[in-house]
C-alpha cells in the first residue's frame, strides 16, 4: 500500500488533496487535530492532520514470471480476501468518524455558530455544508468574520436551500380548509387561530366540519371556539355525515375541518380517514406537528401522510423547545413548506405567518418574530 500525510486547514481541504492523489479508492488511515506552538504559547493555530493510502494497482505480468501450473495456496488467497475485507471494513468505519468528527476540523471562530446550529437540531449534512460555505469564503478572503457575518453567511445558505418551498397561510383560494395530524398536537386550537383571524381580519363567512368524535371534549372544545365566532359545527361520524355537512356549507367562504387526533403511526386509522373525508373537494390540506415530538416520531408520521395532499406543514408548540432544526430538516427531506407555527395558546394571537425570514431567525438568532 503507499501511504501519505497531509497537513490542511480543514477537513475538507484534507479531503480534497487526498482525492486528488488517491481518488475514490483512498483509505483514510488516521486523523487528528494538530496546533502549532505558537509564540509563548500564544496565536496557536489550529490544523488537520491525515494518513491516507491506497493500494497500488497490480502489474500485469511478464510471459517470463509466469510459470506453468503455477497456483496460488488457499493460505494466500485467504489472507488476500481477509486483508480486502479488513481494509474495506476501516475505510467505512473511518467515514463514519469523519462525518462525527469533521466539525472539528473547521476554524475556531466557526465553532460557536456550528454548536448553537447543533443545539437547534439542524442536521448534521447541512451543518457540514454551511460550515464548508463559510470556510471557504474566509480562505478566499484572508480575514475573520463575526459572529453577525457568520450568522447571515448561514441565512443566505439556507435561503437558497429553501428558496423553492411553498411558505404562508391559506390562500383563501380553496373553499375547505383540511387540518391532519396526531393527537396531541394541538389542531383544534390551531384551527380556532386562523378562523378567528379570516373572520376578524378578513371578514369571511365561516363554518366547522369535525371528525374527532372520539373525543366528546374535542367536540365541545370546538364549538366554544365556534359559538365566539358565531360559526355553526356540523359533526361527521361517516363518510354520508360528511357529504351532508358539505351541503349544509355550500354559501360559506371558508369551512375549517377538524380531523381526529389519532395514532397514525398505525395505517389503520390513515385508511379510515381517507375513506370518511372527500379529497377531491376544492381543499388545502395542512398536516399539524408538534415540534417538541421526536424527529423520528414526526418523521414516520409524515411518512404515514404521503399518500394525503399535504400542501404544507404547521408546527406547534415553538415555544416550548429550542429545538427548530428538525422543522428545517423535515422540510428539505419532504419538499414541504410551511403555513405557520404556534408560539403559545392564546387565540387568536400565538400563531404566526411562516416565511422563511422569521423561521431563519428562530434558527439563528433565537427570536420568536421576524
Amino acid at each position: 500500500m503507499k501511504m501519505k500525510k497531509y497537513t490542511a486547514d480543514t477537513m475538507v481541504e484534507a479531503m480534497k488533496k487526498v482525492r486528488a492523489d488517491f481518488g475514490d479508492d483512498a483509505v483514510i488511515l488516521s486523523s487528528s487535530v494538530i496546533k502549532s506552538k505558537g509564540f509563548l504559547g500564544l496565536f496557536q493555530k489550529k490544523s488537520v492532520e491525515v494518513v491516507a493510502g491506497a493500494d497500488e494497482p497490480a502489474t500485469k505480468p511478464t510471459e517470463a514470471s509466469i510459470r506453468p501450473k503455477q497456483a496460488v495456496s488457499y493460505s494466500e488467497k485467504n489472507t488476500d480476501a481477509e486483508l480486502k475485507k479488513e481494509m474495506k471494513e476501516m475505510k467505512e468505519m473511518l467515514q463514519e468518524m469523519k462525518q462525527f468528527a469533521s466539525l472539528g476540523g473547521f476554524p475556531d471562530e466557526l465553532q460557536p455558530l456550528l454548536s448553537k446550529l447543533e443545539f437547534h437540531g439542524l442536521s448534521k449534512e447541512m451543518i457540514l455544508q454551511i460550515a464548508t460555505e463559510i470556510s471557504s469564503q474566509i480562505k478566499k478572503e484572508k480575514r475573520d468574520f463575526s459572529s453577525e457575518e457568520q450568522s447571515e453567511m448561514a441565512k443566505d445558505f439556507l435561503r437558497k436551500e429553501f428558496s423553492g418551498l411553498p411558505f404562508g397561510g391559506i390562500s383563501f383560494n380553496k373553499k375547505y380548509i383540511n387540518v391532519l395530524g396526531p393527537t396531541g398536537v394541538g389542531k383544534t386550537t390551531t384551527i380556532a387561530k386562523i378562523a378567528a383571524r379570516a373572520v376578524l381580519e378578513n371578514k369571511k363567512k365561516i363554518g366547522f366540519i369535525t371528525t374527532d368524535t372520539y373525543r366528546v371534549a374535542a367536540i365541545e372544545q370546538l364549538r366554544t371556539y365556534a359559538n365566539l365566532l358565531q360559526s355553526p359545527v356540523e359533526v361527521a361520524y361517516n363518510s354520508n355525515d360528511f357529504k351532508k355537512a358539505i351541503e349544509k356549507m355550500t354559501d360559506f367562504d371558508l369551512v375549517f375541518i377538524d380531523t381526529a387526533g389519532r395514532n397514525y403511526k398505525e395505517m389503520k386509522f390513515v385508511d379510515d380517514l381517507n375513506r370518511l373525508i372527500d379529497f377531491s373537494l376544492d381543499m388545502e390540506s395542512f398536516l399539524v406537528l408538534s415540534i417538541t415530538s421526536k424527529e423520528d416520531d414526526m418523521r414516520t408520521i409524515v411518512e404515514r401522510f404521503t399518500s394525503f395532499p399535504i400542501k404544507k406543514f404547521i408546527f406547534t408548540k415553538v415555544d416550548e423547545t429550542s429545538s427548530i432544526g428538525p422543522m428545517f430538516n423535515l422540510m428539505k427531506q419532504y419538499g414541504i413548506g410551511t403555513a405557520y407555527y404556534t408560539d403559545g395558546q392564546e387565540v387568536p394571537e400565538d400563531i404566526n405567518d411562516a416565511n422563511l425570514e422569521s423561521m431563519l431567525n428562530l434558527l439563528l438568532a433565537g427570536a420568536h418574530n421576524a
